[in-house]
């Protein structure tokens, strides 16, 4: 004998019809809030990148053939001092104005606020045990103008603040040697308006200093340049670039030579800014060529379009390549799982290009 199977009953019907929307709902919801991949947003979609553009054949063996200028975010008001912190795979960099550390997530390629009220923080970097180092530009309150450090437990140490009893005037870029010792520029560049900081009198030189890595005593190495700006090492450490921001009638990126006790030897103009070019912030790579933030010094005869971007230089100090951008470069890091991706912190937007070298810094 056979039974014909009975029909499901009306609330049988809705309850498997619950069930199935509750659980259709459920798996929404979890995709929702699951990280989004990072993609890439390529300012052009050829290859080679025509914004890539090659100034001497010795370029194309820094430039991969299939890479793309990539913006990664946008909605900065100024953007400076980038430094990747490659334990966490992200990016921090100043937005000046906002006084704010902006973090770029490599991973889920997302934008967040890292630390409000930075006192307008500048140039960044890393110290030899992964601790940021900040040039904070300005005081937020009864803070700022000075040179702190993030522990590992997140608390901030003041490194340096004043020097023969006077305030700096607002440091500005940074950089750490391989014996721990901290350099920084600290021009008067933030003390002249209320908007990357606060108006003040100026009491200091414009100076470029060094903190000792093993006493922690600070030194005035340089007095006598016209707005300090960008640093950086060679790769051996021989030598220390200085960009000289005020410089009449070109800016000028001096290479300055580095003695065994920290003093500085002969310098010697290794780049002049021609054609109203206004140098920034500046990374070595590890066969010495230099990145530079590029852009217009203001002069209403600038060419922006040809300028603004990264201009990169060999040891000789021979223009090589030419990184476009549709602003102004401030300054840029290597950084990335290999350094060999070139961070660019634009006026509003941060950029992101691979490259067949690595920064000096990389270990």
């Amino acid at each position: 004998m056979s039974f014909a199977p009975s029909a499901p009953s009306a609330d049988n019907s809705r309850r498997v019809f619950l069930k199935r929307t509750l659980a259709a709902s459920a798996t929404v919801a979890l995709l929702g809030n699951l990280p989004r991949l990072a993609q890439a947003e390529p300012l052009t979609q050829r290859y080679p990148d025509p914004l890539i553009k090659v100034l001497d054949d010795s370029f194309l063996d820094l430039r991969l053939f299939n890479a793309s200028v990539e913006r990664l975010a946008t909605g900065l008001r100024w953007a400076e001092g980038p430094v990747w912190v490659g334990d966490g795979r992200y990016l921090l960099v100043s937005d000046i104005p906002n006084n704010r550390i902006m973090r770029w997530d490599e991973v889920t390629d997302s934008l967040s606020v890292y630390r409000e009220n930075s006192n307008f923080s500048n140039g960044m970097c890393r110290d030899r045990q992964g601790r940021l180092l900040v040039c904070e530009g300005s005081t937020t309150s009864s803070e700022g103008r000075r040179i702190t450090r993030t522990e590992h437990n997140a608390s901030i140490t003041v490194l340096a603040d004043s020097f023969d009893g006077k305030p700096f005037n607002s440091p500005n870029d940074i950089v750490c040697k391989r014996d721990g010792s901290i350099w920084f520029s600290d021009p008067p560049f933030q003390t002249g308006n209320n908007y990357e900081g606060h108006k003040v009198t100026p009491t200091q030189p414009h100076g470029v200093y060094r903190i000792d890595g093993d006493n922690g005593q600070v030194s005035r190495v340089i007095d006598d340049l016209n707005g300090p700006n960008g640093l950086c090492f060679s790769p051996d450490e021989k030598t220390l670039y200085v960009v000289e921001g005020r410089a009449k009638p070109n800016r000028i990126i001096w290479a300055i030579s580095v003695n065994d006790d920290g003093t500085l030897g002969t310098r010697r103009k290794h780049i002049e800014g021609l054609d109203y070019a206004a140098i920034d912030g500046m990374k070595c790579d590890e066969s010495g060529n230099l990145w530079c933030g590029w852009g217009g010094n203001g002069d209403p005869k600038a060419d922006l379009e040809k300028l603004d971007g990264v201009r990169v230089f060999n040891p000789e100090g021979k223009a090589i390549g030419h990184i476009s951008l549709p602003e102004r470069c401030p300054n840029l890091c290597f950084g990335g799982r290999e350094g060999n991706r070139l961070f660019m912190a634009g006026s509003h937007s941060i950029y992101g290009l691979f490259v067949n070298t690595r920064g000096a810094t990389f270990t």
